[in-house]
């Protein structure tokens, strides 16, 4: 019997551990897909132009918005203008991932956009391939995180710099900390 207590007492601990543990709860009421992006957002890593990682955890505290985008794509680049004025005036509360899905660009033509425009986004490459899990008809795909990691809203399309401006302002608004 002495030799089945240390396998006992590690099983016991593991049971106490795992029933502990707080699964991940979206405060909000999401759709079965919605729910879908919110996770794969959550456990997702894209890539800097520096070949450094980077992840929507590492932002904690901010809306993120994560936008996948081309620099073919017109209305994708209608969103710019907006979200780096948003940038500028909630440098504090909001992060924008530009995430280059690398479909017709090649790593060299995003760093010369970038230094072309002069963004003041993370502009990431998306090499492990979470565009195609979670982009629904088309780009630019824009993807709102709150603070604390969850899913506020995704949509396809543009409405127009001063249109994604307002839209995005008023998810700020709502979702920043205080």
């Amino acid at each position: 019997m002495k030799k089945y207590i240390p396998q006992l007492t590690i099983l016991l601990f593991i049971s106490l551990f795992i029933s502990c543990a707080q699964p991940r709860q979206n405060p909000r009421e999401l759709t079965e897909e919605q729910l879908k992006i919110d996770e794969i957002i959550w456990n997702s890593t894209f890539t800097d132009l520096d070949g450094n990682e980077v992840s929507v955890q590492d932002y904690k505290g901010k809306v993120v918005l994560i936008d996948f985008w081309e620099t073919w794509c017109g209305p994708c680049l209608q969103v710019f203008p907006a979200m780096d004025s948003l940038r500028k005036e909630y440098k504090d509360d909001f992060a924008v991932f530009a995430v280059n899905l690398q479909d017709g660009d090649t790593p060299e033509e995003v760093q010369a956009f970038m230094e072309e425009k002069g963004y003041d986004f993370n502009f990431l490459l998306d090499t492990n391939l979470i565009g195609p899990k979670v982009i629904s008809f088309g780009i630019p795909f824009k993807i709102f995180v709150d603070p604390d990691g969850y899913l506020i809203q995704a949509e396809v399309g543009s409405r127009g710099t001063e249109g994604d401006y307002l839209k995005a302002k008023a998810i700020i608004e709502e979702n920043k900390q205080s």
